[in-house]
């Protein structure tokens, strides 16, 4: 709301207004945002319907047919199914869109993060335990992809709620996604990237943890 005195200032009053006050109400609007979601299992198809009911436009992208199709996604504006690398070249990611990395296997998912870190995508996140994601990095850095690319990927992504299930992880995927598009700082700064990896000090068991939000 902004408010207006038209008889703030009497000095520049001609004589020609005739005075009050005046209140305006601005609303932003944000533009459209698209999920991109890369991976049509479990985890992604609960991830994209609860983005689908926030708002989001979700396109689905899975290397099987099975996994990547109307029946299966009914709500997503698209769903492309093949070669990864064919699909990622029909897409056009812009500022407002996120990218959400769940695939079927490692090698998938470094491929797809290889991609996603050179678009203008404003939120990338990737699904994972620390050894995975720890694994995937070093592979992108002897790649030539910079660790400043790197920094910007959410991963383990999702805030830590504690989540154990794939409908779980989606609240807590998604709960990141709506903090981040909405500049939420309280909820952004306790987000995860590939760079805090490197920065804390690891304990426990890790090669089982493919949860969102996986945690030592």
């Amino acid at each position: 709301m902004i408010s207006f005195n038209l008889h703030d200032n009497p000095l520049m009053d001609s004589g020609m207004v005739c005075g009050g006050s005046l209140d305006i109400f601005v609303e932003p609007f944000l533009p459209a945002v698209t999920l991109y979601m890369f991976g049509g299992g479990h985890v992604g198809l609960v991830t994209a319907e609860l983005a689908h009911r926030v708002g989001y436009k979700v396109v689905v992208i899975d290397d099987r047919a099975e996994f990547a199709n109307e029946k299966r996604f009914p709500f997503a504006e698209r769903t492309l199914a093949g070669s990864w690398q064919e699909r990622m070249e029909e897409l056009e990611p812009n500022a407002s869109s996120i990218i959400f990395i769940a695939t079927r296997g490692h090698i998938c998912d470094k491929d797809v993060l290889a991609w996603a870190v050179k678009t203008p995508a404003s939120y990338i996140g990737m699904i994972g335990s620390k050894r995975k994601i720890r694994t995937i990095n070093s592979k992108l850095l002897e790649a030539g992809i910079s660790a400043e690319q790197l920094s910007r990927v959410h991963a383990p992504v999702g805030l830590d709620i504690g989540a154990d299930n794939p409908e779980e992880i989606a609240v807590s995927v998604v709960a990141q996604m709506i903090a981040h598009v909405r500049g939420a700082e309280g909820l952004v700064g306790q987000a995860r990237t590939i760079g805090d990896l490197y920065l804390t000090t690891n304990s426990g068991a890790e090669d089982g943890e493919e949860l969102a939000h996986a945690s030592a």
